[in-house]
């Protein structure tokens, strides 16, 4: 069986089986009700209207029209219109992949239908930061005063395209979740490649054109949208017909020739399937007069008001600001025509990972003693390849020589949940291994500088580089712009063939003789220890607090936990040599803790726990210490005395004897 998340084998989200379920139904004869996402106010997660007149009723395909069907001929895209949800982003994506049906099919699984082995159950996949997910939904679809109340086909029998955004609806969290968003969401979602922006102007007009031709060639999804100026413009119609901030599909390209005149044409759809352009080159224009019929039939010209319409590439460039391409692979991202049919090759590492608050949440590089503390990727590149080409997306004022191409994307987990979206700026930056690599430490970043990165912080849902680099090592550093900003993320990498891609975990190394029992027991901790063991009349359990300065007394577990990491046999009790070693090393740690508590306030940021450790002769990976800050850090903002030693105490666990008989 493929692996567990490939398209093959997808995950199977919240557990729920479509086989199995179907098969239950079929065999009850009783119609799937989901109570995942249950027919109700919370699915929706948009406010309910106090009219009476306009509640919602949750209905099937065949309760709406006793002609419902899951398709009607062949999928297309004007199958789909947008409805009361401002989610054109999604449905451009939708329309997009309509085009493609090998993509397609990879989202809605073909055999789906509302007559043959009907049970209530459909089943559709989304690809999700590295992972295959299949959703499975029953068919019950809000309506509104008789009408679908979100996404609707032109075709009014078709359901297919409301259950797709059901089911992704269903995904993300709820209806509500699907309003505002980036067209290059939907199309990742769907395919499973990298999308990225392509600026209008970056390209004279017949050059773009060009590249958008073979991008749809390549089985890229392409979307296009004007930038509005203000939060006011978003929606408002311009005088050609055209709106503001809402994302259009580009379905085909093609050419016409009008007299001696070669007009390159761009085929666009408004999701709203109506309020069409209404420039040159429009449906109703006096320009297709001067077309012949065998080139308008070609071109399949009509004259209907369903959202499609074509444009010139020059009117394109005039009014459009932004290109939104989505490549399945790397190969196809240059946009640009190639004779290359070889199979291209790339070698793809992706990881999971999080930004923990107060640990490995670091912020940008405007915070230089929590920026380290980010997660840190180490890539290691091998050898050049023969890709020479820069169209545009590479670093600028890059040298044109042969390097290693690398594509890196970092994405932001999650973020649309709870009926509203809240993504966090972030970036990446990657820099060169000078020495062994190793996890790099605040002076590491103190005194270098990246040789590549993601660009500005950008609030969206990802954001990506493809860059040229020498063979070497490097480490990509994932962050947010500020610190202590909780988060998940998933960061893939493609690399060229040829070259090895080794990402691993910096292990925890220990030098414990550095620091620690670098002294001798002190006269005056002699003098205590034999006073105390006088008074106690031999071995006894050790009150650990009496030992130290007033303001950094230990509480009792912290001294349990030094106790148990003696070899006592078992009794709970320390003899007097191991009182005094204890005491001594509780002074160097202590001395040690002073380093960081810059304020004297008997606390230390707890970014520079690494640093206080290693001091200590401790080197840990930002796994172990972010474990350790879990764990005794507690979530507060400032680490105690007592939470240092409790983490080398738990360290000293973790090592095993050698760390016992070199700390303690």
């Amino acid at each position: 069986m493929s692996e567990l998340g490939s398209f093959d084998n997808p995950v199977k989200f919240k557990d729920q089986d479509y086989d199995v379920l179907l098969q239950k139904c079929l065999k009850s004869a009783v119609l799937f009700s989901d109570t995942v996402f249950a027919a109700n106010q919370s699915s929706l997660g948009i406010p309910v209207d106090p009219d009476p007149k306009k509640a919602v009723k949750w209905l099937r395909p065949k309760e709406i029209t006793s002609n419902a069907v899951f398709v009607e001929g062949t999928m297309g895209t004007t199958d789909i219109c947008q409805g009361q949800l401002g989610n054109c982003w999604l449905l451009a994506a939708l329309s997009c992949l309509t085009m493609h049906p090998p993509l397609f099919v990879k989202v809605v699984p073909s055999g789906q239908s509302l007559s043959e082995s009907y049970a209530g159950i459909f089943r559709f996949r989304f690809w999700q930061y590295g992972e295959w997910v299949e959703v499975v939904v029953d068919d019950r679809l809000p309506v509104r005063e008789g009408r679908l109340l979100f996404s609707y086909s032109r075709t009014t029998n078709e359901f297919w395209s409301a259950l797709v955004e059901k089911a992704y609806a269903k995904l993300i969290g709820s209806y509500g979740s699907l309003k505002g968003g980036i067209v290059s969401e939907g199309m990742e979602d769907f395919t499973g490649g990298i999308a990225y922006s392509l600026h209008v102007s970056s390209r004279p007009p017949r050059m773009l054109w060009r590249a958008i031709t073979a991008a749809l060639a390549r089985s890229s999804l392409l979307s296009c949208f004007i930038q509005a100026a203000s939060v006011k413009e978003i929606g408002s119609v311009t005088s050609e017909g055209l709106i503001k901030g809402h994302a259009y599909a580009i379905t085909d390209t093609d050419k016409v020739q009008k007299a001696s005149e070669e007009v390159l044409l761009l085929r666009l759809r408004n999701p709203w399937g109506f309020v069409e352009y209404c420039g040159p080159w429009s449906d109703k224009c006096q320009d297709w007069d001067f077309i012949d019929n065998a080139q308008k039939a070609r071109l399949e010209l009509a004259k209907v008001e369903d959202g499609e319409f074509w444009i010139g590439i020059e009117d394109f460039c005039r009014l459009f600001n932004t290109v939104e391409m989505c490549s399945v692979n790397p190969d196809s991202m240059s946009g640009e025509a190639s004779d290359d049919t070889a199979t291209p090759s790339w070698t793809l590492s992706s990881h999971q990972g999080t930004w923990v608050p107060m640990c490995s949440a670091g912020g940008s590089r405007r915070y230089p003693r929590s920026f380290w503390k980010n997660p840190q990727f180490q890539m290691i590149l091998s050898e050049k390849d023969v890709d020479e080409y820069d169209y545009g997306e590479d670093e600028e004022g890059e040298e044109k020589k042969k390097k290693c191409t690398v594509l890196v994307e970092l994405l932001q987990k999650y973020r649309r949940q709870k009926d509203k979206v809240h993504f966090l700026y972030i970036a990446f930056h990657i820099y060169k291994l000078q020495d062994k690599p190793g996890s790099l430490d605040q002076q590491f970043f103190s005194n270098n500088r990246p040789v590549a990165r993601s660009g500005k912080y950008r609030s969206i849902r990802s954001v990506w580089r493809k860059v040229h680099l020498e063979p070497s090592s490097y480490v990509i550093v994932a962050s947010t712009y500020r610190p202590n900003q909780q988060g998940e993320f998933f960061l893939r990498v493609y690399t060229k063939t040829g070259n090895i891609q080794g990402f691993q975990d910096f292990p925890c190394t220990n030098n414990y003789s550095v620091m620690v029992m670098s002294k001798p027991v002190l006269p005056e901790d002699l003098f205590r220890v034999q006073k105390w063991f006088d008074e106690k009349a031999g071995s006894v359990s050790i009150s650990v607090p009496s030992m130290l300065e007033k303001d950094y007394e230990l509480p009792l577990e912290t001294c349990r936990q030094l106790i148990f990491g003696e070899d006592t046999g078992g009794r709970g009790r320390l003899n007097r040599a191991q009182a005094e070693k204890l005491l001594t090393s509780l002074r160097n740690l202590q001395s040690v803790f002073f380093q960081f508590d810059e304020d004297s306030s008997g606390t230390m940021s707890p970014f520079e726990l690494s640093l206080a450790l290693n001091a200590a002769g401790v080197e840990c990976d930002n796994v172990v210490v972010q474990m350790l800050w879990e764990r005794f850090g507690a979530g507060e903002q400032y680490l105690p005395f007592c939470g240092f030693v409790s983490c080398v105490a738990r360290l000293q666990v973790l090592f095993g004897k050698s760390m016992t008989r070199e700390f303690f």
